[in-house]
């Protein structure tokens, strides 16, 4: 297919197609004669996953270039291609304070996580309770527990769609898409199980948490 083709079938305009390509997210289509380019379906899919990695996990151009790679290394192990994709995602600015990072480690340990010190959810989740501190609401640390378990259902989950992804590329694909897309869609999915929850527990009904 042309390139208007490709545009019209993907959603993505011709300009940014070949932003993409010149930024190495996307491979290049076939020269099949003077200014005349050829695509095909590889490249509908791969922009398709960019633009979800791009506009729904929220990476740059850069992070998102980094995890493409990952995924096209057949070499890599996929436990390397989790870390990239963790840490592509939008890290902390600020380092927490070592006492919030110690009381989410002391958390981890307790159930028996073996992580790298430099997993960036350490900071992320630690930046949570230095919040919590400057607000004085040391009462919502009592919540950490709760979360722990939480996501050791979601991990649990994750990897079980990494089990059945098959092929190598499929598998590390599966891993970068559950963990860049997977944060918002227990977010998006947190704020509706919020809503059920508070009108269970309080007899409100749908309309009047929404009037």
């Amino acid at each position: 297919m042309r390139i208007s083709e490709l545009s019209e079938i993907s959603g993505v305009s011709a300009a940014t197609i070949k932003y993409y390509t010149r930024e190495n997210l996307l491979p290049a289509g076939e020269r099949t004669g003077y200014n005349q380019t050829e695509y095909g379906r590889v490249h509908v899919d791969r922009l398709r996953l960019i633009r979800a990695l791009i506009e729904v996990g929220g990476l740059s151009v850069s992070a998102a270039r980094d995890v493409l790679r990952a995924i096209d290394d057949d070499g890599m192990p996929l436990p390397h291609v989790f870390g990239i994709a963790q840490h592509a995602l939008p890290q902390r600015e600020t380092p927490a304070r070592p006492e919030s990072i110690a009381r989410v480690r002391a958390e981890a340990d307790a159930r028996g996580w073996h992580t790298a010190p430099e997993n960036p959810g350490l900071e992320l989740a630690a930046g949570v309770l230095d919040a919590y501190e400057a607000l004085g609401r040391n009462d919502l640390w009592s919540t950490l527990g709760a979360y722990a378990g939480a996501a050791e259902q979601v991990a649990a989950a994750d990897l079980d769609a990494l089990d059945s992804s098959g092929s190598r590329a499929a598998m590390a694909e599966t891993v970068v898409v559950g963990t860049v897309l997977g944060d918002t869609l227990f977010a998006g999915l947190r704020r509706l199980a919020q809503e059920a929850e508070t009108a269970r527990r309080y007899s409100m009904s749908t309309q009047e948490t929404t009037t």
